[in-house]
């Protein structure tokens, strides 16, 4: 399998950015790590290993980022309307610079790209489709958080709400929910098991507003033995990605 380590130029976010990409050929999938907000996790947790079928075979070509997490969610010791800021900030980069670099190494301009995460990752998965659908046309979501507010201290302000899935959902219309419908999938994902408390019942509520405004979407809900860890989400993850791009 080739991979390469690359530094992704970011000067909004004051350093360059780490990336591993897998793979010679694929669909693209642009990964978002959990809490631990590193570029290396998907492959330290054996996600890489339980995709490696897919990405020798040429259906998959993963592209794993690290994150801002800590300073815009996880760490607290900034205020919350400066940490809203740096994730905005982030997803700017996100949907400008990596978003070329992904398509400029898979050589076309219009490739769809798909994303994924799980636990905070699954939300950055989400939220990025939401928003922007024509660029990210497929999101696996397992075990997430979609309203932010939590990490936020239950701040909330126009900035907040424009990136809190729960809040701006509900009210979805005109050109842009016409635009998700026509562009985007997602897939939620999660247990019933153990530390699933409040994915479970936010993964539920998305699940829920998305079918209320026919966003093409599916809720898959796992058993009461199914947990918030890794071994589930290397399963989960092997279902949907194949079941998808296999």
């Amino acid at each position: 399998m080739q991979r390469a380590h690359e530094l992704i130029a970011n000067e909004a976010m004051g350093r360059p950015y780490h990336l591993w990409r897998y793979g010679s050929w694929g669909q693209p999938l642009l990964v978002f790590p959990s809490a631990a907000g590193f570029a290396h996790e998907w492959d330290a947790q054996g996600m890489l290993e339980a995709l490696s079928p897919l990405i020798d075979a040429g259906r998959l070509k993963l592209y794993c980022t690290e994150s801002n997490v800590a300073e815009a969610f996880t760490r607290r010791d900034n205020d919350p309307a400066w940490r809203i800021q740096r994730h905005i900030t982030f997803e700017r980069y996100v949907t400008h610079e990596l978003a070329a670099f992904v398509r400029a190494d898979c050589r076309s301009q219009a490739v769809p790209i798909a994303v994924a995460g799980c636990s905070l990752g699954a939300y950055y998965a989400a939220n990025l489709a939401l928003k922007h659908p024509e660029t990210f046309g497929w999101a696996l979501c397992m075990s997430g958080r979609y309203d932010i507010r939590h990490f936020l201290d239950g701040f909330s302000n126009t900035d907040v709400y424009l990136n809190n899935p729960l809040a701006y959902v509900r009210n979805l219309e005109g050109e842009h929910l016409e635009r998700v419908r026509r562009h985007t999938f997602l897939q939620l994902v999660c247990g019933q098991g153990a530390y699933e408390e409040g994915c479970i019942e936010e993964t539920q509520a998305l699940g829920d507003l998305l079918a209320a405004k026919a966003v093409p979407s599916h809720k898959d809900i796992w058993g009461h033995d199914v947990r918030h860890d890794w071994d589930w989400w290397r399963r989960q993850a092997v279902y949907h990605v194949t079941q998808r791009f296999g």
